[in-house]
């Protein structure tokens, strides 16, 4: 199948006359060592600034060299304070004060610091692509984008004003995510110059999400508790959740090892961090977060802050431990959700996945 890369730099960014455009990738080093998927990716960061660079050229706007910076080795670290544009060395913040529009095609996640630079700056709006590959260019890179916006913006529409979002799963285990003092947002695909709300979307894109009441308030405690069952490579554990806080992982396989220790390194990672539903029908599940989550309901736990929670780097024992990980139930996965149900102040009820189905 023909993939347009200009087509989709239009729909999703329509960059205009006047602005700076740079292309970024992290880069292998020391002890994180490099990988066949993200040579390509790096290939195709150098591909799709070339596509950006013709684009420019006819509408007037600048793409800088490709920029580089130091891998941070862990997802939605704080970036490094100096990279490579070019064959020149210059500090991140610079070359991103400088830009008007960043695509990051990286292996670790930038989509956090990207997100707390973008609040700093009204002209500035970013794509982050951690873990992109080449063949989605082929799947949810080549979705009809004009459709994930519009099944976004539906579900965004009832979730506005919901109180609580109680999700039911196959294994019969539920879980009830608190969603006072939020508000839902959107990753559509959709980034224009200008764009109201957040300016830092994901690509692939198509979800919508929110983070669920972190107890920031004084005298107001999170109400997110029940049981989240987690497959992990064929056993399933159980998450037992209170207060928007991860309090105990049961299983006695490796995976619940895997997940007690994460936990026990840094307990800033026990927040419940998102929920969402992604709504790209092109996403196919691969084991890359980036396009997994576009294809079905999910949650996270951890940093919340680029989403618009209160977990920031700062909760975190040091930049080196933090993370926002997702956890993925889509279609023809073992663990699936049943019912996902939006409560309203009112007393409406308002579904969302109805016997595993998105009724939306």
């Amino acid at each position: 199948m023909y993939f347009n890369t200009e087509k989709l730099l239009i729909d999703v960014f329509d960059p205009q006359a006047g602005e700076r455009v740079v292309v970024m990738h992290d880069l292998p080093h020391d002890e994180i060592a490099d990988n066949g998927a993200w040579r390509e990716r790096r290939q195709m960061a150098a591909e799709w600034r070339t596509a950006l660079q013709q684009l420019g050229e006819r509408r007037g706007f600048e793409v800088l060299e490709l920029f580089t910076f130091p891998a941070t080795g862990a997802n939605n670290s704080d970036l490094p304070k100096v990279g490579q544009l070019g064959h020149e060395q210059r500090p991140v913040a610079e070359v991103l004060d400088a830009v008007t529009l960043a695509l990051a095609l990286t292996e670790y996640s930038a989509t956090a610091p990207l997100a707390v630079f973008a609040e700093a700056r009204a002209d500035f709006r970013a794509a982050s692509m951690p873990g992109v590959l080449k063949r989605m260019e082929q799947t949810a890179l080549s979705a009809d984008y004009r459709e994930v916006a519009r099944r976004c913006q539906a579900i965004h529409e009832r979730m506005l004003g919901a109180e609580r979002c109680e999700v039911s799963f196959s294994t019969g285990h539920t879980c009830r995510f608190d969603l006072r003092h939020r508000e839902p947002e959107v990753d559509d695909g959709f980034l224009p110059r200008f764009k109201e709300g957040d300016r830092i979307i994901n690509l692939p894109s198509g979800e919508t999400f929110e983070v669920p009441y972190e107890g920031e308030l004084d005298g107001v405690p999170s109400h997110t508790s029940g049981t989240i069952p987690v497959d992990a490579d064929g056993e399933t554990i159980l998450f037992q959740v209170a207060a928007n806080r991860v309090i105990a992982v049961d299983g006695e396989g490796a995976g619940a090892a895997r997940f007690r220790t994460l936990f026990e390194e840094d307990p800033a990672r026990a927040n419940i961090a998102e929920l969402a539903f992604g709504v790209n029908d092109k996403a196919v599940i691969s084991g890359v977060v980036l396009e997994d989550e576009k294809a079905g309901f999910h949650w996270a736990f951890g940093r919340s802050d680029h989403l618009g929670g209160v977990f920031g780097v700062e909760r975190f024992a040091s930049p080196a431990t933090v993370l926002h990980q997702d956890i993925v139930y889509a279609r023809g996965q073992r663990i699936q959700v049943e019912r996902a149900v939006l409560h309203h102040p009112d007393g409406r009820t308002v579904d969302i996945i109805v016997a595993g189905e998105y009724v939306v």
